[in-house]
């Protein structure tokens, strides 16, 4: 489990394919407090460490886990956000977040306002239906609250600090972006279909 609260920015060192990919992400974190198996939330996908040096981890990842989430586009040199997995006692900043990635929104607008820059992102279609105003969602494992939803298009306001502190300051036309819906509206939904 996590939150949406960003704790450090990576950098993919070095990406490989071993049967699975495998990725090295340079940290910022004391990687000695880190227990091999650890569950670290990169761009919003929850990945296990598998190896670990002074200032760096290696994960795997599966091929369903690259087919459902922007990792196929990850390239030595990129920045991701990161967030270690929630402890019992941490403060719940954001919203909770499972590090299950649902899909990829793409980026369709770009627009500042006074010093924060509007995003909206086109989802698709099938998660569309979970995305609501003032609603949720996690993007790139940032958790933000959406501002106004037309169709599958959604807005989101990015200030100053998240743009300083998460990758978002990066952000660029085009981008495919990882996406899980709030767990909430899932349920909300199933429970609707039920009724």
């Amino acid at each position: 489990m996590f939150t949406g609260i960003v704790t450090d920015i990576g950098t993919i060192t070095h990406l490989e394919q071993q049967g699975d990919l495998r990725a090295r992400i340079k940290t910022s974190y004391d990687t000695s407090g880190i227990d091999m198996g650890a569950s670290i939330a990169s761009d919003g996908v929850c990945l296990t460490v598998v190896e670990l040096g002074p200032d760096w981890y290696d994960v795997q990842i599966s091929a369903e886990t690259v087919s459902k989430t922007n990792i196929g586009a990850w390239e030595a040199g990129k920045r991701v956000n990161l967030e270690r997995a929630l402890k019992v006692g941490d403060e719940l900043g954001g919203h909770i977040v499972s590090g299950h990635v649902d899909g990829v929104a793409e980026v369709v607008k770009l627009e500042d306002e006074g010093d924060s820059t509007r995003v909206t992102l086109r989802a698709p279609e099938e998660l569309a239906r979970f995305i609501a105003s003032k609603g949720s969602v996690a993007l790139n494992g940032t958790s933000l609250t959406v501002n106004d939803v037309a169709g599958c298009d959604f807005g989101i306001n990015f200030i100053p600090h998240t743009k300083e502190v998460t990758t978002w300051g990066d952000v660029k036309l085009g981008d495919q972006v990882n996406l899980e819906i709030d767990t909430l509206a899932r349920y909300v939904a199933r429970l609707h279909e039920a009724g």
